[in-house]
């Protein structure tokens, strides 16, 4: 049965970043993605394939990993049983809590990030996911995978996730199914599943511009890279439509492009999203 659960895995994957280019990225490339899906979709056992789409049609998400034996959807602790039933892979197994189908992943990155402190004053917008410590005015890549290795080695350096070079390995991955790069020199690469903590983003510029989708011929200068955990999925679309939003108007990339110190891009970044990121 693990190859149907790959299979599972990958369609969701494309269902998800079909979301993504149909709510938040310009230039999208839909006609790619339906082709994909119809393809995955065929190889599908037929009952598996009703089953799938049920899930969908209630949650984006209908197939989760389990991640020290709780769903990472929900939350539920399963019984200890169930998980090595999930490992085996030799049927599918749903979650009895919120009906997802689960899957056993191998090791990958995890989430750092402390948990805000009690006595910390709320925070509001974009400070709820970033931070000065994750801008980087000035990216030293000049191709997507070098720079995609130093924005998650700063986000490992600064204490947020555990293991850049997983978590680079997952960014790769992900690009493979449809490149992030969009209009107007943005970028959105990310990570779902990466457990442990808050969703999470690094901001990085690229200040004479890369081809960052490298069959492309667009040049990205600014790039938000994300770390999603799995509960986190349905708002990361949320936040994604508001960075596309506020990044669609000229005057704000300009503000971004011109900030030469963290400091300087963390504030220009709180300033032009404030109205779109709540």
């Amino acid at each position: 049965m693990q190859p149907v659960i790959n299979l599972l895995v990958q369609l969701q994957e494309l269902s998800i970043a079909r979301a993504q280019q149909e709510v938040g990225m310009p230039g999208s490339q839909l006609d790619q993605l339906d082709s994909s899906i119809a393809s995955l979709t065929r190889e599908l056992p037929a009952d598996v394939n009703l089953q799938f789409k049920r899930l969908l049609q209630k949650n984006h998400l209908a197939i989760v990993p389990v991640v020290n034996g709780v769903c990472t959807a929900c939350g539920m602790a399963l019984p200890v049983s169930l998980v090595h039933k999930v490992r085996a892979a030799e049927h599918i197994y749903q979650c009895p809590s919120c009906a997802r189908m689960l899957f056993h992943r191998q090791s990958s990155a995890r989430n750092t990030r402390k948990a805000p402190r009690r006595s910390d004053p709320p925070k509001i917008g974009i400070e709820r996911f970033s931070a000065e410590t994750l801008m980087i005015p000035a990216l030293k890549g000049t191709d997507r995978d070098s720079i995609l290795a130093e924005l998650c080695h700063k986000l490992e350096d600064e204490g947020f996730v555990d293991d850049a070079g997983k978590l680079l390995e997952a960014a790769r991955q992900r690009e493979a199914i449809v490149a992030t790069a969009v209009d107007n020199g943005l970028a959105f690469p990310h990570v779902r599943c990466v457990e442990g903590g808050a969703l999470t983003l690094a901001l990085g510029i690229a200040p004479k511009g890369i081809k960052f989708d490298p069959a492309g011929k667009a040049i990205t200068r600014i790039i938000f890279f994300m770390v999603i955990p799995t509960a986190a999925s349905a708002f990361y679309l949320k936040l994604l439509a508001g960075l596309s939003q506020a990044f669609q108007k000229p005057e704000n990339r300009d503000k971004l492009l011109e900030a030469d110190t963290p400091e300087k891009l963390w504030k220009a970044l709180v300033k032009t999203t404030r109205l779109v990121i709540q």
